[in-house]
């Protein structure tokens, strides 16, 4: 995909993390320029530093940001825009873990009565709210150029609907229903929606020492970047409203072919079909 995506402005929240960074290695390897986004800003600075020759370049801009803040995330889509000449990609990769919590929440689950208020406020507002206000930010000018991508990272159904995984599960669940609602509010008009998961743990900060699990068979960070860079490109430009499971993509194959292997519908749509609804239906 080297080049494919040249002339593309991407946006990565969460930068600074594993995952994060994977992304903006991946889209500046294929061409776009990057605002590389996250509330660390000495891991941000640190993993800047590396990207040298793309900061010089004017490939890489590296912001300061808590996604929880709507004015913050407005400002820096419009700083992004006036930085690198446009915005074209989203990717809704900042979160919040359950670390915060407790380091080895992993093998003695959090019960609700160490969930502070605070805390789940504080889940809601950068898992859930955070994605919804970049992408409040965002639509606008991808609708009226009529190309964009915005892709979310949620997490496995599994993990959603844990018990004793509260508030991480709960609030990607949120995402993952929103992300459903915006493909189909943004069908045919040239952006598209999807979400990337992991499949199970990746082996970054987010799943600490203490989980208990060989390291060696978790998923790579490394991995989340292919769904992503192919959804991108011009080959996944009819894909809206889907998942892809990274741990499922098997790079042998064709990206067409490996996309097909990981791809299933966004969220729970058999769920949604029969509403007790007045006249048979609700509009669409």
């Amino acid at each position: 995909m080297s080049g494919e995506l040249e002339g593309r402005v991407a946006v990565v929240t969460g930068a600074a993390g594993g995952i994060g960074r994977e992304f903006v290695r991946g889209l500046l390897g294929a061409g776009a320029k990057v605002a590389a986004l996250d509330k660390d800003e000495d891991r941000l600075a640190d993993f800047a530093a590396e990207q040298e020759d793309a900061v010089s370049a004017g490939r890489l801009a590296a912001f300061g940001l808590d996604i929880a803040d709507n004015a913050a995330c407005e400002a820096a889509v419009e700083r992004t825009r006036d930085v690198l000449g446009g915005l074209h990609i989203l990717v809704n990769n900042g979160a919040v873990g359950m670390g915060v919590i407790r380091s080895d929440h992993m093998t003695n689950l959090i019960e609700i009565d160490e969930i502070e208020p605070e805390v789940w406020d504080r889940f809601v507002a950068v898992n859930l709210s955070g994605a919804w206000y970049m992408t409040r930010a965002a639509a606008g000018g991808l609708l009226d150029q009529g190309w964009g991508r915005i892709i979310n990272v949620t997490t496995s159904f599994f993990t959603m609907l844990r018990g004793r995984f509260h508030p991480y599960g709960p609030a990607k669940a949120g995402l993952e229903a929103m992300s459903a609602g915006h493909a189909a509010e943004f069908a045919g008009r040239g952006v598209t929606v999807n979400v990337v998961v992991p499949g199970g743990p990746a082996d970054t900060p987010m799943v600490p020492q203490e989980s208990g699990i060989d390291r060696s068979l978790m998923v790579r960070p490394s991995a989340m970047a292919p769904p992503v860079l192919w959804l991108c490109s011009a080959e996944g430009a009819g894909w809206t409203g889907h998942r892809y499971v990274a741990g499922n993509w098997d790079a042998a194959l064709d990206p067409a072919a490996a996309a097909e292997g990981c791809r299933a519908p966004i969220a729970w749509p058999d769920l949604a079909q029969s509403p007790v609804w007045p006249g048979g239906k609700p509009p669409e």
